[in-house]
């Protein structure tokens, strides 16, 4: 890319990180923005007719694109706690797993609601939801299931209650599988779930989409920008909505069980490739790091390597080209590759890079 920051590229072998932008878009997503870039429309409009297509594409009852999956959380929760912002109450109530407390938390309190915790106990989740709260937040993926009922449990126990309350799961990197985007909702009934449009569905970084009920959805349209609302400032242009539109477009025509061959292929590559380096023990991690359904290569440092984590992972950082490995979710003498971001022929230059540095010469 044209660089005249000095702003380094990145081959990442980590994951979809927003830290690293996320992923690459596919030709027909930057054509589409591009295309978009080049006139005005009436934007309510265009909102409009790409959520009717994506909840087409998707088998859902209804689309809208958000600026980010973070966005969708606070306008999914603005849609259950009630009316325009400024009447929003100030007893509104979120229920959360505590075990699956995370970062994301300020995107739901930004509506003034208040998280409530439980324990994973059917029992705890009765409890909680006697109280009549705006919607239970759900955040899938197997960094989160310990501490969690399955969302199966959840959506049971919110559906005896008359009328249910709403249950919106995150599901920001679960892609793949593909079929996440109609699993949660029109498989198993949630009302509501959330993806990120920069992450496996590879449209704009800047980009989400909300699925789900059109109750929820034309909420969700009514809180967000070019309305004076709660997400004002958590606008979607003309470019993110025909560059997501066309990004899962691309998506849904893809061989998915052939990528995923493809992403087993190049974590077996690494895990041959670095069998004999002395000092290091090199095997396959499956699911990936949030919980998708693909193998990745995680490599430990064992004292003989003469090497820490901390180490490693900067000399890639510093190399030329600038490496990008993964480390949550793994002990910490070890860095995790990941193939689900990497470009044609990179997987071999990580390997080299590790050879490089790792071998007996290093």
């Amino acid at each position: 890319m044209s660089n005249p920051f000095g702003v380094r590229p990145v081959v990442n072998a980590s994951a979809t990180l927003t830290a690293l932008g996320g992923s690459l878009m596919p030709p027909p997503a930057l054509k589409a923005m591009t295309q978009a870039a080049a006139c005005f429309v009436d934007l309510p409009e265009l909102h409009d007719r790409v959520g009717e297509r994506l909840a087409a594409l998707t088998r859902n009852e209804a689309a809208c694109v958000t600026s980010g999956a973070a966005a969708g959380i606070t306008l999914t929760v603005a849609s259950c706690v009630g009316g325009p912002a400024q009447a929003f109450p100030a007893e509104a109530e979120v229920v959360m797993f505590t075990g699956q407390r995370n970062g994301y938390d300020y995107a739901a309190r930004l509506t003034g609601a208040r998280v409530v915790e439980i324990g994973p106990s059917v029992a705890e989740l009765r409890a909680a939801l006697a109280r009549r709260p705006a919607c239970v937040l759900w955040f899938a993926g197997a960094h989160y299931a310990a501490g969690a009922l399955p969302i199966e449990d959840v959506l049971g126990v919110a559906r005896e209650l008359d009328p249910a309350v709403p249950v919106i799961v995150d599901a920001a990197a679960q892609i793949p599988p593909v079929s996440s985007l109609w699993h949660f909702t029109t498989g198993l009934g949630a009302d509501a779930v959330i993806f990120s449009g920069g992450k496996g569905l590879r449209g704009p970084q800047a980009s989400g989409l909300v699925l789900g009920r059109r109750w929820i959805v034309d909420r969700c349209r009514a809180h967000a920008s070019p309305n004076q609302e709660i997400g004002r400032g958590m606008k979607v242009g003309k470019e993110e909505l025909l560059a997501l539109h066309a990004a899962v477009e691309w998506t849904l025509e893809q061989d998915e069980q052939a990528l995923l061959a493809s992403y087993e292929q190049t974590v077996t590559r690494w895990i041959t490739g670095l069998r004999a380096v002395p000092g290091v023990l090199a095997e396959r991690g499956y699911p990936s790091e949030a919980g998708q359904p693909h193998g990745r290569a995680i490599v430990r440092l064992l004292p003989a390597s003469g090497w820490t984590r901390d180490e490693l992972v900067q000399v890639l950082w510093d190399g030329d080209p600038r490496i990008a490995v993964g480390v949550s979710g793994i002990p910490d003498d070890a860095i995790a590759l990941n193939p689900q971001t990497l470009e044609q022929g990179e997987d071999l230059i990580v390997l080299d890079a590790l050879l490089r540095h790792l071998g007996p010469a290093g």
